[in-house]
């Protein structure tokens, strides 16, 4: 199995365990939210559309309430299974679905925790936390594209990953899992972020998204 099929199996456990009604960190998404997301993306691109062209909304509406209305292990089951064989997410399933997986089983992991308070995340095999580097910078860039500091993300072991903006220098340094989370701007994440104090405030005061 490749770590997006991994990252896959670990999600549908965790939510098996957890149950469909269970908070996540998307503000006001469930489990079973959740889960209607991964299904529809990888499996209704004509109900994806609609969340980008607002004359197709109502489509997707209900494409979402059919979804919403199966049976958890339904729904489980579909997003397991993964993209159908005629899905471009099945045939570049390593590179397009690996972050996608982690973002949102630590959405469903952490979806009860306290934003500003400390958390102590789950511990990621090397070969994953290295693997998320290549999403990180992708990520990052587009997400701190506006950001009015220059921004440096550091591995705990020394390495600079990556360096975009202008303005005084911030630097953020975790986890390669840590760091993606913090560039989608998840909350709680385990990170630290050192540079001047106005530059510091004037980073957490931006928004960070795709």
């Amino acid at each position: 199995m490749s770590l997006a099929r991994d990252e896959r199996a670990a999600l549908v456990e965790s939510m098996r365990s957890s149950g469909p009604d269970v908070s996540t960190m998307c503000e006001g998404w469930t489990a079973r939210d959740l889960a209607v997301h991964l299904i529809l993306r990888e499996r209704r691109p004509d109900a994806m559309i609609g969340m980008f062209v607002p004359l197709l909304a109502g489509h997707t509406r209900s494409v979402e309430r059919e979804y919403r209305g199966m049976q958890w292990s339904r729904l489980l089951e579909l997003v397991g299974n993964g993209p159908p064989w005629y899905s471009p997410f099945r045939l570049l399933d390593s590179v397009l679905n690996l972050a996608e997986m982690f973002v949102h089983h630590e959405d469903l992991l952490r979806g009860g925790a306290d934003r500003d308070g400390p958390f102590l995340p789950r511990k990621l095999s090397p070969q994953l936390q290295k693997a998320l580097e290549r999403p990180l910078t992708v990520v990052a860039r587009a997400t701190l594209r506006s950001s009015p500091v220059r921004v440096t993300l550091g591995s705990v072991d020394g390495r600079e990953l990556l360096t975009v903006g202008r303005g005084d220098a911030v630097t953020v340094t975790g986890t390669a899992g840590e760091l993606l989370l913090w560039a989608f701007g998840r909350a709680p994440v385990d990170v630290k972020i050192t540079g001047p104090a106005a530059a510091v405030a004037a980073l957490a005061g931006a928004e960070r998204s795709v």
